[in-house]
């Protein structure tokens, strides 16, 4: 007889034995005081394969910007040189990347096919989760496809509220930038909690008997599983572009908000922020924006979840100018940070995020406030860069409760004062 062996435990043994190995691999953070040293970190990047965590390119880099970047074991040596001779002072912030991937899982991975919220997990058990928590919580909770990514796979949209007629909308996505794992935690983790506390959270039984919130847990599946199976450091999706090799494009660079146009934009499709070949070029793209458009008499606000760098911004990002509703939006920003700041301190910025950053064309979150979605915002959540990306198992509880409570702020004045 033929022994049976879980898929769960199949797909984590690729991902433990088939990426990318970073060992020795070092994330570097430096602040340039002056525009000769700006010049020479974006001289650097055009010499050496450097990957920016923060920001996510190096034309963004600006005087007394906290820049961290990765490089790999074969050129740190001659990068750290290179930094010395144009007095360049850096911190090595984490000295052996892969020792950090693997720390991410707490000394272990979990190798059964058991979903849980407070692990990461594979796209494979995030899919068999959508469908059964719908069959645990059959009145709250529904499973929507809205189309397919270019892989073929299909993108499931979970319907989350009690039904009851025509209700206002919140529209809420995780993981459009493939390496970001802690915000396809925390969709995870925001279903279950609403499902799980109806009946019991008054605030909470109060927005599901009067919202719908549709959550998007996993935007960009095929490049979640690449993360996984090849390459932990990820960005993009896995779509091909024509004459070239390069794969892939930037989700949040592929709408058409301004597409193209404005800030540091890249045609080159080798570039991790390429933004495709047109606007919504991308099936995932069309696929979200699509469904949004289809639901816009509803749809009252827009969440989008990335990592890290634990702030809360709204548009413009195509622009330096003010939102019409600007300050309103500051207010509900700010609101949604004291709450989430009143669990355990954690500090959060908030503003425009043109301002508060810098300027960007084709995010999907100024996208949705030009279809007139006038409360949209996009979290970016723990840390500050101590672990960047690779936010250990440990964090994700007090990371989702923290951010749970902002959440829950914005749809309390969604209900109360959206129209």
């Amino acid at each position: 007889m033929k022994s049976m062996v879980p898929l769960g435990l199949i797909v984590a043994t690729f991902a433990l034995t088939s990426s990318c190995c970073f060992d020795s691999a070092k994330v570097y953070r430096v602040k340039p005081q002056n525009e000769k040293q700006v010049n020479f970190l974006k001289y650097l990047a055009n010499i050496k394969q450097l990957d920016f965590w923060h920001p996510d390119s190096a034309p963004h880099i600006v005087t007394q910007m906290q820049v961290d970047f990765h490089v790999s074991t074969h050129q740190s040596r001659s990068v750290q040189t290179l930094m010395e001779q144009n007095e360049i002072q850096y911190e090595i912030v984490l000295h052996n990347l892969q020792e950090k991937i693997e720390k991410q899982f707490d000394g272990k991975r979990n190798f059964t096919s058991r979903h849980s919220y407070t692990k990461y997990n594979d796209w494979y058990k995030i899919a068999a989760w959508t469908a059964r928590i719908t069959k645990i919580y059959p009145k709250l909770v529904s499973r929507i496809q809205i189309g397919s990514t270019f892989e073929k796979r299909p993108m499931y949209l979970l319907k989350v509220g009690k039904e009851s007629g025509r209700k206002k909308a919140i529209f809420m996505d995780c993981g459009i930038h493939a390496r970001e794992w802690i915000s396809p935690a925390f969709c995870q983790w925001f279903v279950k909690q609403a499902a799980s506390t109806y009946k019991k959270d008054k605030i909470m039984t109060h927005l599901l008997d009067s919202l719908n919130f549709y959550v998007l847990p996993v935007f960009n599946i095929d490049g979640y599983i690449w993360s996984w199976t090849q390459d932990r450091m990820w960005r993009k999706n896995r779509s091909k572009n024509s004459s070239t090799k390069c794969i892939g494009t930037d989700l949040n660079r592929n709408f058409a908000a301004a597409w193209g146009t404005t800030g540091f934009i890249s045609d080159d499709p080798c570039n991790e922020t390429y933004y495709g070949s047109a606007p919504e070029s991308e099936d995932e793209t069309k696929a979200v924006a699509t469904f949004i458009r289809n639901h816009l008499s509803s749809i009252k606000a827009y969440l989008t979840i990335h990592a890290y760098s634990q702030m809360l911004m709204f548009p413009y990002g195509y622009t330096f100018h003010k939102a019409p509703n600007h300050d309103e939006l500051t207010e509900v920003a700010k609101a949604a940070v004291e709450a989430l700041s009143s669990l355990y301190g954690t500090t959060y910025e908030y503003g425009a995020s043109a301002t508060l950053i810098y300027p960007t064309s084709g995010s999907s979150v100024d996208w949705a406030y030009d279809q007139g979605i006038k409360y949209s915002f996009v979290f970016e959540l723990r840390d500050k860069g101590s672990y960047g990306f690779l936010l250990p198992e440990s964090k994700i509880t007090s990371t989702c409760k923290e951010t749970m409570l902002a959440v829950k702020s914005i749809a309390n004045y969604i209900l109360s004062y959206a129209s």
